[in-house]
């Protein structure tokens, strides 16, 4: 099979190839080594790869399967973000100032993906701390888009976007603290996840996982990639598991759509990302959904109930580093402005949270998703937001992301799906959100969406 071919077929064809005899999986991580070897000089993906051991580790996948393994994901070659531990690695988390100290063992989502067979190929930047939706930093550089070298893959999982964008990976791990897998997924024109809170193990961190805002889970080419990804790491799997969710027709299901900005963030939506969102509605009423605009009732508290978590988060995340002076100067302030965010603070924003998600969820009691834009506009150009300080950053960032991280407070399921292209040739995306613990929907909504609008065909131009 064609090495480019076979690199972006994608984590469940690379994993049923392999269970078939078709290919070994020697021939997949291989593949998918040259591709990191020839094309990460332009993208910077990855921090680290780990070749001799994923070549290795393919002989033994390939034993095993001569034995009669069956593993979900024997073979398939996997990008794990550097924020979580990878045994003998550094965990960077995109800055010098974690100093050289290596991991003593797997984090426990690394380590059901390697029961479930998968070979880790490597791991992927994040900006500093993972505070941004863009992937730069003056330790290792920028991440850049393949659609546009020129752009950002998004942030912080932005070197899992790009390297699941250019077949660098079969199916990469992210976390989404404020948007963090779905943003870079929207950027880079594939399919990401946020899982309902909990349902895929979090790496213990000194801030409780940004005070629970942080999630993990997949950025993949295709809704079934980030299904069987979800079955071998993801707890309290819905009867059948995610695979076949996603395998199903969802019925005609009732979808909300809303495009309003939540209080408290000076965010314009663009035209073109407005129309994804009006053709994907019409779509779904073509494919006989009863489709209907119903406006989310964000709470005025809403945008302040996740930033006092996330600064707070931050903060703590700066706090613990071995080397704080080695931090940008920009990282340093932004840990200051969470250092102003008291414990008090917190407990007010977690004891807010069930009215925040009340009052939010409260449209989901007449539907069963809510159909929503994904970023107001383009990715940011690389190097556009270098040497502004927190504040204009982070207000930067909150005008091109607004419709995210609101849920990650409230804690349910919601993805990122691929929409188009603008007029300059990059992705468009949209999001859909769920009821508590329902990914099932949502996979097997956007998996229908994928059939009717293909989106894994469409290659990068690298």
């Amino acid at each position: 099979m064609d090495p480019t071919e076979l690199a972006y077929a994608g984590a469940e064809e690379q994993a049923r190839l392999i269970a078939a005899g078709e290919v070994s999986a020697r021939e997949v991580v291989q593949a998918t080594l040259d591709r990191i070897d020839r094309l990460d000089g332009q993208l910077n993906a990855y921090r680290v790869v780990f070749a001799d051991q994923a070549l290795a580790a393919a002989d033994r996948a390939d034993a095993r399967r001569a034995a009669g393994d069956a593993s979900p994901l024997l073979g398939v070659p996997v990008s794990v973000k550097d924020d979580t531990d990878v045994s003998g690695e550094v965990t960077a988390m995109g800055t010098v100032a974690t100093g050289a100290a290596r991991a003593e063992r797997d984090a426990e989502s690394v380590r059901r993906l390697r029961a479930a067979g998968a070979i880790v190929v490597g791991k992927t930047h994040v900006p500093e701390l993972m505070m941004w939706p863009f992937t730069e930093s003056l330790s290792f550089g920028a991440t850049r888009n393949p659609w546009s070298l020129a752009h950002t893959a998004g942030g912080s999982s932005g070197g899992a976007g790009a390297a699941v964008a250019a077949g660098l990976c079969g199916v990469a791990l992210g976390h989404d603290g404020a948007g963090s897998i779905r943003i870079p997924a929207a950027f880079c024109g594939v399919f990401g996840l946020k899982p309902q809170r909990g349902r895929v193990p979090i790496k213990p961190g000194p801030s409780g996982g940004w005070h629970g805002l942080n999630h993990a889970g997949p950025i993949a080419r295709a809704v079934a990639d980030a299904a069987l990804f979800l079955d071998a790491v993801a707890d309290d799997a819905p009867a059948g598991g995610f695979a076949a969710a996603a395998a199903r027709e969802p019925g005609r299901l009732r979808i909300a759509v809303s495009t309003r900005v939540p209080p408290g963030v000076a965010a314009r939506l663009g035209a073109e990302q407005r129309e994804a969102v009006e053709t994907t509605a019409e779509l779904l009423r073509a494919l006989g959904h009863d489709v209907v605009a119903d406006e989310i009732d964000y709470p005025r508290s809403a945008a302040l109930n996740v930033l006092a978590r996330h600064l707070r988060g931050i903060r703590d995340e700066a706090a613990a580093v071995p080397f704080p002076e080695r931090l940008e100067r920009r990282s340093r302030g932004m840990a200051r402005r969470g250092g102003l965010v008291g414990a008090g603070a917190v407990r007010r924003a977690h004891a807010g949270e069930p009215a925040l998600t009340a009052r939010v969820q409260a449209v989901l009691a007449a539907a069963d998703a809510v159909l929503l834009p994904g970023p107001t506009g383009p990715p940011f150009r690389v190097g556009a937001l270098a040497g502004r300080g927190p504040d204009r950053t982070l207000n930067a960032a909150a005008a091109k992301v607004p419709f995210y991280g609101l849920f990650n407070a409230t804690g349910q399921p919601a993805c990122s799906v691929p929409a188009g292209f603008d007029r300059d040739g990059l992705p468009l995306a949209v999001q859909l959100a769920g009821r508590p613990s329902d990914e099932a929907t949502l996979l097997s909504l956007a998996a229908q969406i994928e059939r009717a609008r293909p989106w894994t065909d469409r290659r990068p131009p690298l």
